[in-house]
């Protein structure tokens, strides 16, 4: 499987450059990475906003994107960003997603 760079900053302002497997989403990558921030208590479900992230830039925009239910979710994140809030479990890995950078929130609603 190919390899996608993806960096995860913490609040603190500390960056971690993971190598990610495609075909796994993000909060996935995160967890399996040990990245602190993604409590993601439904494990992936889409049912809780736990895996919330602030995608940087440009990259939301080139995200497919979000769907209803996932809107919804957001709704429940800390302090969500409507240019930015994202929940990691419901982006995929794909080779589009190289060099992609994500913020972490200060804590998880």
């Amino acid at each position: 499987m190919a390899m996608v760079k993806i960096t995860f900053v913490e609040p603190d302002g500390k960056e971690k450059l993971i190598e990610a497997q495609t075909g796994m989403t993000l909060m996935e990558t995160a967890r399996n990475a040990g990245i602190r921030g993604i409590d993601a208590e439904c494990g992936g479900a889409c049912s809780c906003s736990t895996c919330h992230v602030y995608v940087c830039g440009d990259w939301f925009k080139r995200l497919p994107a979000a769907s209803d239910m996932e809107y919804d979710m957001l709704d429940f994140a800390f302090l969500p960003e409507p240019n930015s809030s994202r929940l990691s479990c419901q982006i995929a890995v794909t080779d589009d997603l190289n060099g992609l950078r994500v913020h972490l929130p200060s804590r998880q609603s």
